[in-house]
């Protein structure tokens, strides 16, 4: 009897045992795969926040709103939050609607969660507007529309981004890089146009042909990223350089001297580092950023980047195409992208405008 006894309690604890081990090697199964799952290339994320309340969908009664610095109209909810913003002499308005996030994981922690829409208006905004009928089949078709936007579009080059294609088999967004390597192997080619990227012909409004390089496929310098965004995509008038035909010229400097859209922030302080602006908080997300950068190009600006907002850690940050992550980038490789603290963007950051 006591034999069999033992053979039972062998028989239970070998049992148990088992168990135990099958159990111990399916958690070390899933925290494996939840590790490698880590590890793997992270593309960009856009996805709504379902915990965030949507404050455009106020119903109740809407009124509208004049203000100062720099001159605009808001249009505000029932509960007086703002529901839409249009500034005069930009065609850019920023609509609530619905919650996205806006990350990069492979190069930042950084997340911008925003119920913020940036979109072109067919005419610049004037005072009054908003009883014109053009503005109200526009705004009647897009406020609350989830049709892709500015901050979208921008998304749509970062490092991981799936390749779109049009109709005709052009690829249109996808993974873009800044630049192809110069001789010395260190340094990249700037001067990269949307049309390099795409890889075709492109006519401006004044006639003007310019012809992609076959090196150069696929890339955009920050300039061009802006051009590729806010033209070929969004359809703001193009010039074919700084000074031919209408539209947002070739360069930073260009975009940032020229008469297009609104100036937000004025270059201000002697040439030709000028100096950083002491007050930010007249900035709107989608609006232009530009930076001085390079001692050896003069009073020129030579960076260009989009305005984002506000990050979940309460930083002002921006996407832009750099060298350093060769593509456009949220990231913090080559100084984060932030104008706020004293980062190395924040101290060079000079001017914005609104388009």
């Amino acid at each position: 009897m006591s034999a069999k006894k033992n053979s039972k309690k062998r028989l239970v604890i070998h049992a148990a045992t088992v168990i135990a081990l099958l159990g111990t090697s399916a958690f070390l199964t899933v925290e494996l795969r939840k590790e490698e799952s880590a590890k793997a290339p992270a593309v960009q994320k856009v996805t709504d926040d379902p915990q965030l309340e949507n404050s455009a969908q106020d119903t109740g009664e809407r009124t509208w709103e004049r203000l100062k610095n720099p001159e605009r109209t808001v249009l505000r909810g029932s509960k007086g939050q703002v529901l839409a913003t249009f500034t005069d002499g930009a065609r850019t308005a920023t609509l609530k609607g619905p919650s996205r996030t806006f990350a990069e994981p492979a190069n930042t922690t950084s997340r911008v969660v925003t119920e913020d829409w940036v979109r072109l208006m067919p005419e610049p905004w004037r005072k009054g507007a908003e009883k014109e009928k053009w503005f109200k089949d526009w705004f009647q078709e897009f406020f609350n529309s989830e049709e892709d936007d500015v901050f979208a579009i921008a998304f749509q080059y970062i490092q991981g981004a799936p390749v779109k294609k049009d109709d005709e088999g052009i690829p249109y967004a996808g993974d873009a890089v800044f630049g192809p390597f110069k001789a010395d192997g260190v340094d990249r080619l700037e001067q990269n146009d949307f049309f390099d990227y795409l890889g075709i012909p492109y006519t401006f409004r004044n006639g003007s042909i310019m012809q992609p390089r076959k090196e150069r496929y696929r890339a955009l310098d920050c300039s061009g990223f802006m051009r590729m965004v806010w033209g070929y995509r969004a359809r703001y008038p193009l010039r074919a350089t700084n000074t031919l035909g209408d539209g947002l010229p070739r360069t930073a400097d260009g975009m940032a001297r020229s008469n297009v859209g609104t100036d937000i922030i004025k270059l201000q302080g002697p040439s030709p580092w000028y100096t950083r602006p002491t007050n930010i908080d007249v900035l709107q997300p989608g609006d232009l950023l530009f930076f001085k950068m390079d001692h050896r190009t003069g009073n020129h600006m030579d960076h260009v980047a989009l305005y984002l907002g506000v990050d979940t850690d309460g930083h002002r940050v921006f996407i832009s195409s750099r060298k350093e992550v060769n593509g456009p980038t949220m990231g913090d490789k080559g100084g984060a992208s932030r104008i706020d603290g004293n980062g190395f963007y924040a101290k060079l950051f000079r001017s914005a405008k609104r388009l």
